[in-house]
């Protein structure tokens, strides 16, 4: 059955703070044998930053696109059919946490209140209230912070390195993005000089562009200066001192604080799966141990596994975590 891609327009993106297009890529795949008299169980699929979600079936040499992988799985038995849709959530920042944002937009009203409804409307899912949302990395922190927000939607998640543990998993880039910003007028001049680069993916770039995004999602501010990019810092960008009442916004959206306030949402849901590479380059492993252990500490079931990779290319995970979500939600 091939992937099938929709043009989706969105109202809730409507006059987002970046301009960012309103119209959308959402791509939809139906298993083998699809039967439209059948429900099937659905999984909103969400990547990690900078990737959108057509990078999912793309050709690569070395990965397994995703809609060959659910094809090879349901034809062995491993994992049961089931709908996936993967919506474009770029952004001029360089990508998206799946949140409402005055930085950015309601990306979590699209997703929720947009996306899944069409998907819905279209195909035979099983509707609203048993979906499953699974990512890596930024995919990961997005999918572990709609299920706790979001349980009138989704049932499973898995979370796959995702961000969390904040002070771990970002301070230690802030040095290295700080030298950039400087070099280049201000994070605003940074961004607009990194549009300007053909060689936007050059690995100098990705500790400004990390530390961009995550502030104009965590801590925006339209009022503040636009050569900082409408965003309170939490190091001074001159001095570089720490300023700890911006860095409490960070850590508002941080999901190993968010737990406590968030029990029973999580203990609404089906199934929960966090991993981590043991060799993960932004401390993520540590992050998902101290995220697993909050939950254990709430009583809240969750299957953790561990694995010996760093953090790039590890969608193989997903052969461990799609049939789990997949099974939860059929049941």
């Amino acid at each position: 059955m091939p992937v099938i891609r929709h043009r989706l327009p969105s109202t809730v993106l409507a006059g987002n703070p970046l301009g960012d297009p309103t119209e959308r890529d959402l791509y939809v795949y139906l298993p083998p044998g699809y039967d439209a008299s059948k429900r099937y169980p659905a999984l909103l699929a969400i990547v990690g930053y900078t990737g959108t979600g057509g990078s999912l079936f793309n050709v690569d040499t070395l990965l397994e696109p995703l809609d060959a992988k659910l094809d090879r799985m349901i034809a062995a038995g491993t994992c049961p059919p089931a709908i996936i849709a993967a919506p474009d959530c770029f952004t001029r920042v360089g990508g998206n946490q799946y949140i409402n944002s005055a930085g950015t937009g309601r990306y979590e009203d699209y997703l929720c209140d947009e996306v899944i409804p069409f998907v819905d409307g279209h195909y035979r899912t099983i509707p609203r209230g048993g979906w499953g949302v699974f990512g890596k990395s930024s995919g990961g922190y997005g999918s572990i912070v709609l299920g706790m927000r979001r349980p009138d939607v989704f049932a499973a998640i898995a979370d796959h390195s995702g961000d969390a543990c904040f002070e771990l998993c970002y301070i230690p880039d802030f040095s290295g993005a700080y030298d950039a910003f400087r070099n280049a007028g201000g994070p605003a001049a940074w961004l607009r000089a990194f549009w300007n680069d053909p060689a936007r993916r050059a690995v100098k770039h990705h500790k400004p562009l990390t530390a961009l995004g995550m502030a104009t999602h965590y801590s925006p501010n339209p009022a503040a200066p636009a050569a900082h990019a409408h965003v309170d810092w939490p190091f001074d960008l001159e001095t570089g001192e720490f300023q700890p009442a911006i860095w409490d916004r960070w850590r508002a959206y941080d999901p190993i604080n968010m737990v406590d306030t968030h029990v029973t949402n999580l203990q609404r849901l089906r199934a929960i799966y966090i991993d981590a590479g043991t060799r993960d380059e932004y401390a993520l492993h540590w992050s998902a141990r101290t995220l697993v252990a909050k939950l254990r500490a709430q009583d809240i079931a969750v299957r953790h596994e561990e694995f010996d990779d760093g953090h790039m290319s590890i969608t193989y995970r997903y052969d461990v975590s799609l049939p789990f979500l997949v099974e939860a939600l059929r049941n």
